[in-house]
């Protein structure tokens, strides 16, 4: 039988990339997906169809969850539609990437609110409706980012070193209900996303060969990568697994040279 079979698995910003292989994964490992978009319907209601086609059940909302009433009404429909919830993947993330001095009041805001505060507000949603069910996990992904300087994003950077705290805090709190909750913090993983980057737009084949020349496995993240971890921490293998962030990235961030 499938490791989930029949369980309720939310992912967040799962119309692409990484997102969305983690929800083709909970589904092919039986579980229905609730798919989360924002902006794009399209590519959402195309990750549904996959879903469908794998025999489980896939229900598509609209929210934005940096936007407290959007969050709420997310976990309302899915409430409604499901009656519970086993797995949380906190995947939606936006950001202004500009220099620190740069930054305005409103990227800082809309930044932490997606990437951060949505995490704490979540769990909060999330956590009646998991012990409905007898617990669940939390899955919090997160970047190198949130301890390592990367050019353009300290915003982002500083939102996911806050989200890295509410899982520490999150997985203390929220354990005694069977609730487990950690995050996975992948290294350079090749999707579209990338192309918001700089760094990655101009030059990036070269920028891409340096990271590989220094990454000890010899191969870049992929998102299939960090689907097989983030499944695993919501399985039972990894229920003494509390409040911690799991960094893969195959050894990159070991070496001295960047």
């Amino acid at each position: 039988m499938p490791q989930f079979q029949d369980k309720i698995a939310l992912i967040t910003g799962s119309g692409r990339g990484i997102g969305r292989e983690i929800a083709l994964r909970f589904a092919r490992e039986g579980a229905h997906v609730v798919v989360n978009f924002f902006r794009n319907r399209e590519p959402a209601e195309e990750t549904a169809v996959s879903i469908r086609q794998l025999g489980r059940e896939a229900l598509v909302v609209k929210a934005n969850v940096g936007d407290l009433d959007h969050l709420a009404r997310l976990y309302q429909e899915i409430e409604t539609h499901f009656g519970g919830l086993d797995i949380l993947i906190h995947n939606a993330a936006s950001g202004y990437n500009r220099p620190a001095m740069q930054q305005k009041l409103r990227g800082w805001e809309w930044t932490m609110n997606i990437n951060a505060r949505s995490l704490l507000f979540g769990a909060q949603h999330a956590a009646p409706l998991m012990q409905k069910r007898g617990g669940g996990a939390v899955v919090a992904i997160s970047s190198m980012g949130s301890h390592r300087v990367m050019k353009e994003y300290s915003v982002v950077g500083a939102s996911k070193a806050a989200m890295e705290a509410l899982v520490r805090y999150l997985g203390a709190e929220l354990a005694p209900a069977n609730i487990v909750v950690n995050a996975v913090s992948p290294g350079v993983v090749l999707t579209e996303a990338l192309q918001h980057f700089d760094m990655f737009r101009e030059g990036g084949g070269s920028l891409v060969d340096t990271i590989l020349s220094n990454t000890p496995t010899g191969r870049l993240c992929t998102p299939d990568d960090v689907a097989d971890v983030v499944c695993f921490l919501c399985s039972p293998a990894a229920r003494m697994i509390c409040g911690q962030t799991i960094i893969v990235d195959g050894g990159h961030s070991l070496m001295m040279t960047q």
